[in-house]
């Protein structure tokens, strides 16, 4: 298979053994019919040359890419989920195919979503619905567009199969997805072998977690895995804040949803919200709002100190606690950050960094605007490209007080404020009616062009806000 120079293999994850993975055979499918192809990001990793039968052979049957993982591996992890432990979880659709590096450098992992039955489905068909495969493509171009830290959704095909599904009308069309992620050693990958009181794979995950994801602690300062901690403890922070700012509601922060980089994967109920609202919920199972918007930032926190109780037996609770309780400051730090970073302004400093990020939701609060609008309208501050309309003046014509905290504040450098993704009356938004108006041609006439639109449109979105 002919590959661009730009390839560079890393299967590193291998190096870990048999106590960390599955070697496992991905489903035969009835056909594949490509509906996604990332381009942009398979340039990234050298893969852009693949013609469409080369990329058929290595995302659809899992042909094995040169010198990458001879066979595709389901990685064993354990997980908490909505707070209850299930020591019976693992990759049960879907599986790590293969390992590359980056134009930074950066190791990344192309792994599978519906790829077939592993030991790890506990009874299920390891598949994934075609709607679950667009809802996450989808996802994945708004967030990365965003700004926010995510996987990338890599390679779509259609399958050909007839799905039973619950939460969808049966039969339902299937997929599998391919996703470009930075590491998918999760949370639950240290709590499987914390659980198993294994202290010598746990130290080994460590040191892998740290060689390959984390190689400014190569040589910390005091423990290793304390170090691991307080990085991961940023990392997820900084995650955080993104999606709070992005108005991005998960749905499902289990531990085994959460991993070493920091970055957002696996998306299966999220939402976006329509105006802020602490208390909504994306996934119609969480009865009690235990993941809703307004809960995010501790249910990560607590997932962290599920990650500092698995990391008990290499250092000093105390230590580790010390690191998660960094959460809260970064947290807030980082929160400040994104809402600079969203509205192209450039700091004045952590204070009035801070009560500009108040005013903020202060103001998205109190008057419900909708969510993505008020950040299209205001991106660039008072000087900002949409201030002089008279629409938007009336728009917002209560907000003295907000006028007030952006008083003094500047376009960042490198701000595209002339773009004409400015110049529209509304910005690229993802409300749940949205998603389920592209996914209607689709399921009715298999007319995909919404689709392809909304994409194209996305990646508009995301040149302005670059």
């Amino acid at each position: 298979m002919p590959v661009s120079p730009a390839y560079r293999p890393a299967p590193r994850f291998a190096e870990l053994g048999p106590a960390f993975a599955d070697v496992v055979e991905p489903a035969a499918f009835p056909k594949l019919v490509p509906r996604w192809r990332n381009q942009r990001w398979a340039a990234r990793v050298g893969l852009d040359t693949l013609t469409d039968d080369e990329w058929a052979r290595a995302f659809g049957r899992f042909e094995p890419l040169p010198d990458n993982l001879p066979r595709p591996l389901a990685l064993r992890y354990h997980g908490h989920q909505f707070r209850t432990y299930n020591p019976n979880l693992g990759d049960g659709r879907g599986f790590l195919f293969a390992q590359v590096e980056d134009d930074r450098g950066r190791i990344l992992d192309l792994a599978t979503k519906g790829s077939g039955a592993t030991p790890w489905s506990r009874g299920g068909d390891g598949k994934l619905t075609l709607k679950g495969g667009v809802r996450e493509v989808l996802a994945t171009e708004l967030l990365e567009a965003l700004g926010v830290e995510t996987s990338k959704s890599f390679s779509l095909f259609e399958t050909g199969e007839r799905l039973t599904r619950g939460d969808e009308p049966s039969p339902t069309r299937s997929c599998v997805l391919v996703r470009l992620g930075h590491s998918h050693v999760r949370f639950g990958s240290f709590q499987r072998h914390a659980y198993h009181e294994d202290r010598v794979s746990l130290r080994q995950l460590v040191d892998f977690a740290v060689a390959h994801y984390a190689p400014e602690l190569c040589h910390p300062d005091g423990d290793v895995a304390v170090a691991l901690m307080r990085l991961v403890t940023a990392r997820s922070a900084r995650l955080c804040a993104q999606w709070m700012v992005a108005g991005f509601v998960h749905g499902v922060l289990n531990t085994d949803n959460m991993n070493v980089t920091g970055e957002s994967f696996d998306y299966g109920p999220y939402r976006f919200l329509p105006t802020f609202a602490p208390e909504f919920t994306a996934a119609y199972f969480d009865h009690g709002g235990l993941y809703a918007y307004g809960n995010q930032p501790a249910a990560v926190r607590w997932n962290l100190e599920q990650l500092a109780h698995a990391l008990g037996p290499l250092a000093s609770a105390a230590a580790l606690g010390r690191a998660v309780a960094t959460f809260d400051t970064a947290f807030s730090t980082e929160l400040d950050r994104a809402v600079i970073a969203r509205l192209g302004l450039a700091s004045r400093g952590p204070l009035r960094d801070a009560l500009l990020r108040h005013g903020v939701f202060a103001y998205l609060g109190e008057h419900q605007v909708p969510f993505e609008q008020f950040f299209f309208d205001w991106y660039g501050g008072l000087a900002g490209p949409r201030q002089a309309r008279v629409d938007v003046r009336e728009r917002y014509r209560d907000a003295a007080s907000l006028r007030d905290d952006l008083a003094g504040y500047r376009a960042r450098s490198g701000a595209r404020l002339d773009h004409p993704y400015f110049a529209r009356d509304r910005p690229r938004t993802l409300l749940i009616d949205e998603v389920e108006a592209i996914w209607a041609p689709i399921a009715s006439t298999d007319d995909w062009s919404l689709f392809e639109a909304t994409i194209a449109d996305i990646r508009v979105m995301g040149e302005a806000l670059a």
